[in-house]
């Protein structure tokens, strides 16, 4: 079982980091306004989306759920703070697929957002992390 939290860790901790620097990305993409940098930047963000992100975050939400399967439900289904967890999780997936609408905008050059936007959005990740970071090593409720 320790294997599987492990490699659940080390499979979010890839996930976050691609959710760290894909709207840092956005924000350099957002000021550049020569197109070999615009191009340059499609190719970074589709590579991390695609390449590091979006498997990060099918192999953190599949050794979650066998965990979840296996033991973890029979544990603590009735505490309240697994289902809140479970709900940032939705949420969080919400963002990434939303990442990827963005991706999508700037490879098709119909992005309309600034890079103060995209400064903001890059700080959602951060929230995400603490508040299920300390729910799943807390476990207050």
């Amino acid at each position: 079982m320790l294997w599987l939290k492990a490699l659940h860790l080390i499979f979010m901790v890839t996930w976050f980091a691609g959710l760290f620097y894909l709207p840092r990305l956005f924000v350099y993409h957002a000021m550049s306004d020569d197109s070999i940098s615009r191009e340059r930047f499609k190719v970074m963000e589709s590579k991390l989306y695609f390449g590091i992100m979006t498997p990060g975050m099918i192999l953190t939400l599949g050794f979650g759920v066998y965990m979840l399967v296996d033991y973890a439900w029979t544990l603590y289904s009735g505490s309240l703070w697994l289902h809140l967890k479970l709900g940032l999780l939705a949420l969080l997936v919400a963002y990434h697929l939303y990442c990827w609408k963005w991706l999508l905008d700037f490879k098709h050059d119909r992005n309309t957002r600034s890079h103060v936007f995209f400064r903001w959005i890059n700080e959602i990740p951060v929230l995400f992390l603490l508040a299920i970071v300390f729910l799943a090593v807390l476990k207050p409720f």
